[in-house]
C-alpha cells in the first residue's frame, strides 16, 4: 500500500473549477486501479498554513540554540508545530497530485506558503560541500493546472511560472518523476471550454492508470 497526497489550491467548489474537475476525475480513475492505496486530501484553502514570519524565525532560532519546545511563546509553538506537521505529512507520502489554477502567471499564494513548509533543510533537502541535495527520491508527482489562455506554446509560454516553479521545487527536494496535465484556453475560447475540459479529463484518466503503478526503486 502506498500513500498519495492530493493537494489542491483553489477556493472554488469542484463544479466551478476546470482544474478541480480534472483532478477529481484523475483521483477516481486512480482509485479504480489501486484500491488499496491511502489517499489523503489536503485542501490548502481549508488548512492552517503559517507564513514564515517573525514568530517562525524566532521559534526556529530558539530551538537551534538549545531551547526546549516548551520555552517557545504560544505563537511560536503554534506556527512551528503546524509547519512541522505539514512537512512530515509531505515526507510520509509516496506520490503527490497538485491541482492549481494559473493566477497572474503563477499560482495562488496559499500554494507558495505551502511550498515554504516543504522546503526544509535537514528534512527534504540537505546542504553538502557540493551544494544542496534533495532527500525525497523514488517518489513521483503530477501537476494538474488550469489556464484561461494558451501558455503551452507561442509567446505566452514564457509567461507561465506556476508549473515551472513547482517542477523546480520538486526537483530541488529530490522528486524528478513529474508529469503535468494542462487544461488551457477556456477563457480564450469560451465556446470550446467544455470540450477542452473533457479532453483534459480523458488525458487525466490515462495518466492516472500509469500513476497507480508503484514507483520503481533504484
Amino acid at each position: 500500500m502506498q500513500k498519495l497526497l492530493y493537494i489542491t489550491a483553489n477556493p472554488k467548489p469542484v463544479d466551478q473549477s476546470f482544474g478541480l474537475s480534472v483532478g477529481e476525475a484523475f483521483i477516481k480513475e486512480y482509485e479504480q486501479h489501486n484500491k488499496n492505496d491511502q489517499i489523503i486530501r489536503l485542501d490548502l484553502y481549508n488548512t492552517n498554513i503559517p507564513y514564515i514570519d517573525t514568530d517562525v524565525f524566532s521559534g526556529w532560532g530558539k530551538l537551534q540554540t538549545g531551547s526546549a519546545f516548551e520555552e517557545l511563546s504560544n505563537e511560536e509553538k503554534n506556527k512551528v508545530s503546524a509547519i512541522n506537521t505539514l512537512t512530515d505529512q509531505f515526507i510520509s507520502a509516496d506520490k503527490y497530485v497538485f491541482v492549481t489554477p494559473l493566477w497572474n502567471f503563477s499560482f495562488p499564494p496559499k500554494m507558495k506558503a505551502y511550498i515554504d513548509t516543504i522546503c526544509i533543510a535537514g528534512k527534504t533537502f540537505k546542504y553538502t560541500s557540493e551544494g544542496p541535495v534533495g532527500l525525497l527520491e523514488n517518489k513521483k508527482a503530477v501537476h494538474i493546472q488550469a489556464r484561461g489562455g494558451i501558455y503551452s506554446e507561442g509567446p505566452a509560454k514564457e509567461l507561465e511560472f506556476g508549473d515551472r516553479y513547482l517542477r523546480t521545487v520538486l526537483n530541488f527536494i529530490g522528486i524528478t518523476n513529474i508529469q503535468s496535465i494542462f487544461v488551457e484556453g477556456m477563457a480564450q475560447m469560451a465556446n470550446e471550454a467544455e470540450n477542452i475540459k473533457e479532453k483534459a479529463i480523458e488525458q487525466a484518466k490515462i495518466a492516472a492508470k500509469d500513476f497507480a503503478k508503484e514507483a520503481v526503486q533504484v
